[in-house]
């Protein structure tokens, strides 16, 4: 059986470009034991893919050049050779960038498409969801009164975090990239304030004039000067989880910044990085409350939406250029 499929032509040196990827036919290999043939709804285009597009040594494989990429998606089974699944199930998994593909049943989990909207699953309900509950509510542990600062604040991560802070009780700020994503931030989503980091020149100053009792808690999705001005604005015992590092993806050169260890001393600040899979014991509980957020309608969401396998690669790189509002799906 023939399709096509999207494949890793170089290694970006900075930020991606067209030229990165090819879409190429393929003939799909035959399907073995334990294993499923599926024709992709719903893909997920996400900024850690940009570290697997490096050849070096990290969390989790590169991708190979000449070979397809792979990420999260929504399929439908059209063939099965699984006791698990049948054909007409749909199912959650890592999946190449093909039209169709063959893949393990171990790689898969069936989800129920008449719960919320499908696509829900790649990102509120999926991984960008439970990465905002777990990263604000496991290891910043929120109180009621404080104040929240996150960063990259309109993407899918970002959006659900406000949100969840404000259920809280927090007062939030959110730091984004355009007017309009501010306005959608405090008139849509909940949001007490929002700053647009484009058009800031001094940022430590607007977020001290923002956070006039300072900042006890920093979600931080892009790194560099943006976090940079925000910890130099940190309270006593604050709390720092590093989510992403978007703005330093594409660098070519080490990023060399602020020493922000003496702030953190002379704060009893607490600041950790943290990778979602490392939490999966935690998974049940926060989609629980994700859930029930979402029936009560204090959690919003809210995706944007590229049509058609060939627009993948754009957006992925639309990613870097800010022209999604919450997720990024692709729908096949």
């Amino acid at each position: 059986m023939n399709t096509k499929q999207i494949v890793l032509a170089s290694r970006p040196k900075d930020i991606p470009k067209v030229t990165d990827f090819r879409i190429e036919p393929t003939e799909l290999r035959k399907m073995m034991p334990n294993e499923v043939l599926l024709k992709p709804l719903y893909f997920s285009v996400d900024p850690y893919m940009r570290g697997r597009m490096n050849e070096a040594k990290s969390y989790i494989q590169a991708f190979q050049i000449d070979k397809p990429l792979e990420g999260n998606a929504l399929a439908t089974i059209i063939e099965s050779k699984s006791v698990l699944f049948n054909p007409g199930d749909i199912v959650m998994g890592m999946i190449p960038w093909s039209e169709k593909s063959v893949v393990s049943d171990k790689e898969l989990v069936k989800v129920n498409p008449s719960r919320v909207p499908l696509s829900y699953y790649l990102s509120i309900l999926g991984m960008n969801g439970l990465t905002a509950y777990i990263g604000l509510m496991h290891i910043c542990k929120p109180l009621a009164g404080e104040t929240v600062v996150v960063s990259g604040a309109a993407g899918a991560v970002g959006l659900a975090v406000g949100q969840i802070a404000k259920i809280q009780g927090c007062r939030v700020i959110g730091i984004t990239g355009s007017d309009d994503k501010v306005k959608l931030l405090v008139e849509k989503y909940g949001f007490d304030e929002a700053i647009n980091y484009k058009t800031t020149t001094y940022m430590s100053n607007a977020i001290g004039t923002v956070c006039t009792d300072g900042v006890d808690i920093y979600f931080d999705n892009v790194g560099g000067d943006i976090s940079d001005a925000v910890i130099n604005n940190l309270n006593y015992q604050a709390r720092v989880t590093i989510c992403g590092q978007i703005s330093l993806y594409n660098s070519n050169t080490v990023s060399v910044g602020p020493r922000i260890q003496p702030m953190l001393l002379s704060k009893s600040a607490m600041m950790r990085g943290f990778l979602i899979n490392n939490f999966k014991s935690e998974f049940p509980d926060a989609m629980q409350y994700l859930t029930r957020w979402l029936d009560e309608g204090k959690l919003k969401y809210t995706e944007t939406t590229f049509r058609g396998f060939d627009q993948l690669t754009d957006a992925f790189l639309g990613l870097f250029n800010g022209e999604n509002v919450g997720k990024m799906i692709v729908k096949v």
